[in-house]
């Protein structure tokens, strides 16, 4: 049977799934993996959408690439896919790429610590594996620079009203709220629908209101919203719920306020709320910042040095938290499959 594609992907989640296709990738052109990610993102497309969406995915999935590095000081290079974006960073997902780089012996495995270093679109991050009997047991990732372009700013949100939001940069560009902001809404998981509304419609006012420019990733705004609020665990500092955009939002239509809630505490966005915790003088250098998502699990964060991105004063964070294989996949395109970039059906996706 010969098949348009072939793809072999492991299968991993940190409370989010997060595949990483290892074997497949044809060749992309490019002297950086930033190169390459845009390149993909103009002449190949069809890779991100047979993979996010159905058959082979659903809303909450991403997607890696693993790719050769470009960088000489890098041991490997991934393009990271997401449902209506290509980011130049993701946190969850780097863990996830560390993890199967590792327990399959892509890179070699020292124990107690593995370093090494991958390379993103958004550049070199470093990687400190723990590992114990074969197993990744923990990863931390040094992330690009954290930076707070808005902070304590009001914008008009149809339906909503007005809302407080702060914006940070943490490898994406969040909008951030407070939870509390919103009478009876609370991050757990059998609010999700209602979290996912009030986000998207939040995401799309500050889309509208808000302008956001990085001086490195030209042509990126927020993509991503965040709801904040206190957590009553012992063993975090406090809690988010991050929603993913499915499709497009428009106000006048309510079948698209709505998202994917990111299952894992969420690596970038922790950076991002960081970043705006330091600039409000909430929170300092080398002080720990656990971070609970909305399934209960934690990614721990710290910003470990400043940094100038810009006009803007920024941070670098660290990020360390886990991730696990659940599954070994190939996933193949048949020639007269009339699906050729998946689909999307208006019950579950924007």
């Amino acid at each position: 049977m010969t098949f348009k594609r072939m793809f072999h992907a492991v299968e991993t989640h940190a409370g989010e799934p997060m595949r990483v296709i290892t074997g497949g990738v044809p060749h992309i052109p490019g002297n950086s993996v930033y190169e390459q990610m845009k390149w993909l993102e103009k002449n190949d497309d069809q890779i991100r959408l047979l993979m996010l969406r159905e058959p082979r995915g659903y809303p909450p999935l991403c997607c890696n690439l693993i790719v050769p590095a470009k960088h000489p000081d890098a041991a490997a290079g991934y393009i990271i896919m997401e449902q209506v974006e290509y980011p130049v960073m993701s946190g969850g997902n780097t863990i996830s790429v560390a993890t199967v780089l590792l327990e399959t012996g892509m890179l070699p495995m020292q124990e107690p610590v593995t370093e090494f270093q991958l390379e993103a679109p958004a550049g070199l991050i470093g990687i400190r594996a723990e590992c114990s009997n074969g197993k990744v047991t923990q990863v931390t990732f040094r992330n690009v620079p954290a930076f707070a372009p808005y902070l304590d700013t009001v914008i008009d949100v149809p339906h909503l009203g007005k809302v407080t939001v702060d914006v940070g940069w943490g490898g994406m560009f969040y909008v951030i709220a407070d939870v509390r902001q919103f009478e009876g809404v609370r991050l757990v998981p059998e609010q999700g629908a209602e979290i996912a509304r009030i986000s998207a419609l939040i995401l799309k006012a500050a889309q509208e209101q808000l302008p956001v420019q990085h001086p490195d990733y030209p042509g990126i705004g927020i993509t991503i919203a965040q709801l904040s609020g206190p957590t009553d665990n012992p063993n975090a500092d406090w809690k988010n719920a991050v929603t993913v955009a499915s499709g497009d939002i428009d106000f006048e239509n309510p079948a698209t306020w709505t998202g994917a809630l990111d299952r894992c505490p969420c690596g970038t966005g922790t950076s991002a709320k960081m970043a705006t915790l330091y600039a409000k003088g909430q929170l300092q250098l080398n002080q720990p910042f656990r971070h609970e998502g909305v399934l209960g699990t934690v990614f721990t964060g710290q910003l470990v040095e400043q940094a100038q991105i810009g006009e803007f004063k920024a941070v670098v964070p660290t990020i360390s938290g886990r991730s696990w294989i659940y599954g070994y996949s190939t996933y193949v395109l048949d020639p007269d499959d009339p699906f050729v970039n998946g689909f999307t059906v208006g019950d579950i996706w924007a």
